[in-house]
């Protein structure tokens, strides 16, 4: 398909209409909203974000307790898991899993940003992955992809990053989209506060925006760990400034997914 898309005239388009009154470099009947639906490779135009016409699909995260790594058990369901098998893995900052492309602006290329096959990063111990069977009919998403987590930490603060990946039909595990949660800001920005060693939390990070084309065969994943370096910096999991720390501690971080206290994302289908 034509990923092109002239930013530039889009751009001066506008300052000419509402700077000069030249109505023809950027008329009413233009678009509200022009995005680029990966895998379909095509440009869509709507008059809102998400799109008017989307359903939301809700998946669970789900194991038997060993989601760890590519080759663990996780899966993504669409039935609520009925019973409480959480999930475990050790988080040393010390030891972050690293940044592998994604999306990303302005670092002075500390980080690339891009799509690149996470499989790398998939096989440690302190990823836990989650996927769908292949699909039998492709599924559009296009919007917010939000993701809810109940999860404990031995930690008194400590980080969860969520990545959205488009598993192909060879394997390769392309990302889509992630996001991070620092969990001493669960209750706002405004109010921090420090987790109780063992409790349940729920949180939600922010949303993933993204319009992406899962074909037929391909599986939808969901990564889940605690650092994704050097995109987000680490939390030393101290509950300290960790601005002004260098040392940090090892925590086990626990992803639960029972009855009453689900873990799961809602994607933005469009039909």
């Amino acid at each position: 398909g034509d990923t092109s898309f002239d930013v530039d005239g889009a751009v001066f388009g506008w300052f000419d209409r509402w700077l000069k009154g030249n109505k023809r470099a950027f008329p009413d009947s233009t678009p509200h909203v022009r995005y680029f639906a990966m895998g379909a490779n095509q440009w869509r135009s709507n008059e809102s974000w998400p799109p008017k016409g989307t359903k939301s699909l809700r998946l669970y995260l789900d194991s038997d307790g060993d989601a760890n790594s590519l080759n663990g058990g996780g899966r993504l369901v669409a039935a609520a898991p009925g019973t409480d098998t959480p999930d475990r893995f050790r988080y040393d900052p010390m030891n972050p899993v690293p940044t592998v492309g994604g999306g990303d602006c302005c670092n002075g290329g500390i980080v690339i940003p891009g799509a690149f096959d996470q499989r790398g990063v998939e096989i440690r111990d302190d990823v836990l992955v989650y996927s769908t069977e292949p699909l039998t009919e492709a599924i559009e998403v296009s919007g917010f992809v939000d993701a809810v987590l109940h999860v404990s930490s031995s930690a008194p603060d400590t980080d969860f990053a969520v990545k959205l990946v488009d598993v192909a039909p060879d394997g390769t595990a392309w990302i889509i989209g992630d996001t991070i949660f620092r969990a001493r800001y669960r209750g706002g920005f405004d109010k921090p506060a420090m987790m109780r060693p063992g409790e349940v939390y729920p949180i939600k990070p922010s949303p993933i925006a993204t319009s992406i084309r899962f074909g037929v065969g391909h599986r939808i994943r969901v990564e889940v760990t605690s650092s994704n370096f050097p995109k987000f910096v680490r939390n030393l999991n101290t509950g300290g400034p960790n601005e002004r720390e260098s040392k940090g501690v090892v925590a086990t971080n626990v992803i639960h997914h029972a009855p009453g206290r689900p873990s799961y994302v809602e994607l933005p289908v469009v039909r």
